[in-house]
Formats: C-alpha cells, sequence, structure tokens
C-alpha cells in the first residue's frame, strides 16, 4: 500500500475549476432547460391547435384534412390526436421536403388509386381521381388480355403436342446402348445378364437356391420346441437355484 500511495500522490491532480467556468457551465445548463422548456410549450399548443381542428373536422362534412409539411415530431402528434379521436391518419411525401399528414374519418378511408396519387406526389382532387381510374381500367384490361393470351398460347401447346403423339411414335434422341457400349460391350444379349423367374412359393429366390428344405409347418414346429426346450431348461435351473436357497438357510445357526 507504501507504493501505491506514493505513486497516487506522486500523480498531478485534476485541474480545480475557475469561477469563470462554473459559471459558463451554468449558464449554458439553464440555456438547454430553457430551450427544452420552449419545445414543451410549442408542442402543447401544437397539439392544442390540432385537438381544435379535428374537432371541427368531426362535426363537418368533410371526408379529410390535409395539414402542412411538419417534421416527424408533430406529425407523432397528429397521428396520436387522430387515433384517439377514431380517425386515421397517413403520411405522404418526402423526409424534410414536403411530408405531411392526412387525417381521414373511418367511414371515408382512402382508396388504392388515391393513397397512389398521393405516393406519388400528385396529390388528390376530382381530376386527378379520374385520371388514375382511367389508368387502373387500362392496367386490368391489359392484364386479363395477357391472361388470355397466355391461355391459347398454353392451349394450342397442349393440342400441338398431342397432335405429335397421335402423328407417331415418340423416339429416344439418343441410343442407350452406345452411351454403355463400355460397359455392356458392342453386342448385348439376354445371355448376358443372370434371368430371375418369379417363383409364387419363395419370391424371386430359386428353390435349388434354398439351404433349408424344410417346409413352413416343419420349420413352426421346430421353432416352438426350441422355445419350450428353453423355457424348460430355465425353469429347472430357478429349482435348483431355490433348493441351494433352502439349504443355505437351514444350515446356518
Amino acid at each position: 500500500m507504501d507504493l501505491l500511495d506514493s505513486i497516487l500522490n506522486a500523480m498531478d491532480a485534476p485541474p480545480a475549476n475557475n469561477e469563470q467556468q462554473k459559471t459558463l457551465i451554468k449558464k449554458q445548463r439553464e440555456m438547454m432547460e430553457r430551450m427544452q422548456n420552449k419545445q414543451k410549450e410549442e408542442l402543447l399548443r401544437f397539439r392544442k391547435y390540432v385537438d381544435e381542428r379535428m374537432g371541427r373536422f368531426a362535426k363537418d362534412d368533410r371526408h379529410c384534412i390535409e395539414f402542412q409539411p411538419l417534421d416527424k415530431v408533430h406529425r407523432s402528434v397528429i397521428h396520436e390526436v387522430a387515433e384517439n379521436g377514431g380517425f386515421i391518419a397517413m403520411s405522404f411525401g418526402r423526409e424534410d421536403v414536403d411530408r405531411h399528414s392526412v387525417v381521414y374519418k373511418k367511414e371515408h378511408a382512402p382508396g388504392e388509386d388515391e393513397v397512389t396519387a398521393r405516393r406519388n406526389g400528385d396529390g388528390w382532387n376530382p381530376e386527378i381521381a379520374k385520371e388514375y381510374a382511367e389508368r387502373r381500367r387500362e392496367r386490368l384490361a391489359q392484364e386479363q388480355s395477357d391472361k388470355e393470351a397466355s391461355t391459347s398460347e398454353a392451349a394450342s401447346s397442349s393440342t400441338s403436342t398431342a397432335g405429335d403423339h397421335v402423328s407417331g411414335d415418340v423416339k429416344p434422341t439418343t441410343n442407350y446402348k452406345a452411351k454403355y457400349a463400355h460397359l455392356i460391350g458392342e453386342s448385348a444379349a439376354l445371355q448376358a445378364a443372370r434371368k430371375t423367374e418369379t417363383n409364387q412359393s419363395y419370391g424371386f429366390v430359386p428353390s435349388k437356391n434354398k439351404k433349408d428344405m424344410r417346409s413352413i409347418e416343419q420349420t413352426l414346429a421346430d421353432i416352438q420346441a426350441k422355445k419350450r426346450m428353453r423355457l424348460a431348461q430355465q425353469q429347472e435351473l430357478e429349482q435348483e437355484q431355490q433348493a441351494q436357497e433352502a439349504t443355505t438357510t437351514t444350515e446356518d445357526p
């Protein structure tokens, strides 16, 4: 411990903050607190503004209301107030450029065309709605036409294939004998392979190849006899062990 104390004592002590530094740190802390309080007050005023606007929106016959481009924090306030009021809030546009929120009544939720148009930055009005409806009809018609063409092509291909089968036999494009000539030789005959014939009694094994010539009944009888013999031997062994245990018990004082 003496060595450690000497090392610690030899080290330079941290510089002490003078009064000027302390004052500067205090001012910075106070400025930060004022900025945070100002932001809280501004968000409270904005929330009040959103509440009042959505309150008027709930009472009139408008289908949606659109807010000006705002940052993520203010948009989150809009979405929270909309959810609490039973509305649908969606954001469109590019972040930090024109990202804005649109609030809808649930009974007037936006359709596919409106969502696509707003995401493309086209906005939404009767003229744009008509234009996007026409685009959608053209797209559906094109998809239906492509589907019919594909079905017709598949049917034509099937008919052509069936006609080929009727007009002639299907012939292989390669000769397997030439491919496997190095294995089966140039001239392959039935004598080159072992011919196996089915035997109803023994399956695919010829009777002459069987070493056990007993019948099935005789084989089962022999198995049962072996089981009875093992059982008798086991019982005899158990009786001998019981007799030895009885003799040992009798001889003990």
